[in-house]
């Protein structure tokens, strides 16, 4: 998988998403589970898919991701999961 800058806007409209139907959902662990697959079959091609920076962190520590890599993606998503809590609140 070759990364770009569509990998780092993949992951924060992917945790984005994946995190407002957290919130909506009320923590309901089918829907979790739905939009994580859904999530990963959409941006799965083109990020990987990692909506976790914990994830990200465990591919920097098996050489999958450079430092550079690492931290844009952290930033990517805990942006696209600020912004899922902003919007939820906004609305909720």
């Amino acid at each position: 998988m070759r990364i770009t800058g569509h990998s780092y806007i993949a992951e924060l409209i992917g945790t984005f998403f994946f995190v407002l139907s957290i919130f909506a959902s009320g923590g309901n662990p089918l829907v979790i589970g739905a939009s994580l697959a859904l999530v990963v079959f959409l941006i799965g091609k083109i990020s990987g898919a990692n909506v976790n920076p914990a994830i990200s962190f465990a591919m920097f520590l098996n050489g999958t991701l450079n430092m550079r890599e690492l931290i844009m993606y952290v930033v990517s998503q805990l942006v696209g999961g600020a912004g899922a809590y902003y919007a939820y609140k906004m609305v909720a």
